[in-house]
């Protein structure tokens, strides 16, 4: 009988099979890093066109590379991109935020060059008001990542979102959000939440957008940690650097409501969320 050799005390075969795992963790982890990776929607910052527990599909090559590109941000912060381009305004971009290591996701407003400022919660881009126009209301089903407010035991914890919970016409509860469509300089236009209430948010002073530098919004105008906040208050603390943009979001493959256990199978498919899948960002 042939004997299988060992090295190391582990047989030829298992190391086989353990350079094969590694090849294919570096590839997987090569192409997360410059072709596309899956993202997770962590909060409510993107409400209506994201929600929490959507997956995404991100391009890491639509503005080039750069220090953020590699997945786990393994590099130090550095300078520049290779091959880079600027985004558009209206691009839905993941950037990590200065002197941190995680991955947030949103809008680009502003650009190299404009001046952002918000007056009583209207954008303005280079002194002039964005193009606002108010749209009926969306309704977003309540559940254990789109709470609205509620907590675990169903009653009002945020009594802020006390008014926009609603019973549908299915008996189901709903969270009634009102919405502003709002059109860029270049044409872009998305949907915007504005709850109605005076915040801090809502007024912004005339700022610069530097050379190399872009300004980002969360489309959830109340609720979201963005240029608007200052890093110390952990938002993005004012306008971007380039190199800090990790790819843009492209579309849904995906959505789950929160109730999926990985322990019961059947739930992972009753928590999809419906009609979400495959839209474009």
């Amino acid at each position: 009988m042939k004997r299988q050799s060992k090295r190391g005390g582990v047989s030829h075969g298992a190391w086989k099979e353990v350079k094969y795992a590694i090849a294919m963790l570096m590839l997987v982890l090569g192409f997360h890093s410059v072709a596309a990776k899956p993202f997770y929607v962590a909060s409510e910052s993107m409400m209506p066109t994201l929600l929490k527990g959507d997956r995404l599909v991100v391009t890491k090559f639509a503005y080039g590379w750069s220090w953020v590109s590699p997945s786990f941000h393994i590099l130090p912060p550095m300078q520049g991109r290779l091959l880079g381009t600027m985004p558009q305004r209206g691009d839905v971009v993941i950037t990590t935020p200065p002197g941190r290591r995680e991955d947030w996701i949103k809008r680009v407003v502003g650009l190299p060059g404009d001046t952002i400022e918000m007056v009583g919660g209207m954008l303005m881009i280079n002194g002039y008001p964005v193009k606002r126009e108010k749209r009926p209301a969306t309704m977003i089903p309540i559940d254990v990542n789109a709470h609205c407010g509620l907590g675990e035991d169903g009653f009002i914890s945020d009594t802020s979102m006390a008014p926009f919970v609603e019973i549908g016409p299915d008996g189901k509860k709903y969270c009634r959000l009102p919405v502003f469509r709002e059109t860029l300089p270049n044409g872009r236009s998305y949907d915007t939440i504005d709850l109605g209430y005076r915040g801090d948010l809502d007024d912004y002073p005339r700022t610069f957008v530097p050379p190399g530098h872009i300004f980002l919004m969360g489309d959830n105008r109340d609720g979201s940690a963005d240029s608007r906040v200052p890093l110390a208050s952990g938002g993005l603390g004012g306008p971007v650097p380039w190199e800090n943009l990790a790819g843009r979001a492209e579309f849904i493959t995906f959505s789950l409501d929160g109730s999926s256990s990985y322990w019961n199978p059947i739930s992972w498919i009753t928590a999809m969320r419906r009609g979400r899948a495959a839209t474009s960002l």
